[in-house]
């Protein structure tokens, strides 16, 4: 996903080092490997580090974490400076196309979400948090107006029957919305705010920030797709509040009209970059 866009934020070259933070099905990866370049891949999902490992991929380093550690990860590794950082935020293909790991409303699957296969799940979420702090999450984190009638519904729901499968949440949400009957299912923003609050995505956004800011060498690069406004806000506020870092475009990169109709889940893609100063330089905004 916006591969000429992210080869042009960081400028992959023969011998420079670089991290992959999200790195899923290694396709930005290979990207960065194509042009030369090493990679320290990260990635928390135990299947998409079991892909990875299979394919033995040349100049791929797969390192097990979450990538908000990647400091405390590559200074295992005797590595404490890299040439650039990329981070693909978010829930990847993999995961939502794999309907037993609970991420899409569209299939019959465990309420799970958890990225890492480890700790509190979306179904000890709904079935044990109290109303108002329900209520609280789908708005924060789904920006839903309707979040205390969904919360409400949920609460009703599973006094009758604990909330153990995607479908069933998801039919509980339509419910709660007055007079759906066709369009963007309304289930999707309080699965995006479960899945935010199960995995903590926005603080492990605030940290990995701070940490590939650490990493970075002087005039080493970051570039960061998100893919939804919560997390586009932090990154854009961070780069712009960063003593180090120099934005590289005024707005955000989005991928082209020919990108978004062969893969609609690029319509909403956004890459912001910014390249580190060297110490004293007065960075100047684009």
């Amino acid at each position: 996903m916006l591969a000429p866009q992210v080869l042009g934020a960081l400028e992959p070259a023969p011998g420079k080092v670089f991290v992959d933070g999200t790195l899923g099905g290694a396709g930005h990866t290979r990207l960065l490997l194509g042009a030369g370049a090493t990679v320290y891949g990260i990635d928390q999902d135990p299947y998409a580090l079991e892909r990875a490992r299979a394919a033995r991929i040349p100049g791929l380093h797969v390192l097990e974490g979450n990538y908000r550690d990647m400091a405390a990860l590559l200074a295992a590794e005797g590595v404490t400076q890299v040439d650039g950082v990329l981070l693909d935020i978010g829930v990847s293909s993999f995961q939502l196309d794999d309907g037993e790991r609970g991420f899409s409303y569209h299939t019959e699957a465990p309420l799970d979400m958890r990225m890492s296969q480890s700790g509190e799940s979306a179904a000890d979420v709904v079935n044990t948090y109290d109303e108002a702090d329900l209520a609280a999450i789908i708005y924060e984190y789904g920006e839903d107006r309707l979040s205390r009638r969904i919360a409400r519904a949920i609460v009703y729901a599973r006094e009758k029957a604990p909330i153990e499968t995607t479908v069933a949440l998801a039919d509980i949400v339509k419910r709660a919305y007055p007079g759906f009957s066709k369009g963007i299912h309304p289930a999707r923003r309080t699965f995006q705010a479960l899945r935010i609050h199960v995995n903590d995505e926005l603080g492990a956004l605030r940290a990995g920030l701070e940490a590939a800011e650490g990493l970075l060498r002087p005039g080493g690069r970051l570039a960061v797709i998100s893919f939804h406004s919560l997390e586009d806000r932090i990154v854009k506020r961070y780069l712009l509040g960063s003593e180090t870092l120099t934005p590289l475009t005024k707005r955000p990169l989005v991928a082209s009209e020919e990108e978004q109709a062969g893969n609609p889940r690029a319509r909403s893609a956004k890459l912001r970059s910014a390249q580190k100063r060297a110490p004293g330089d007065v960075g100047v905004q684009p």
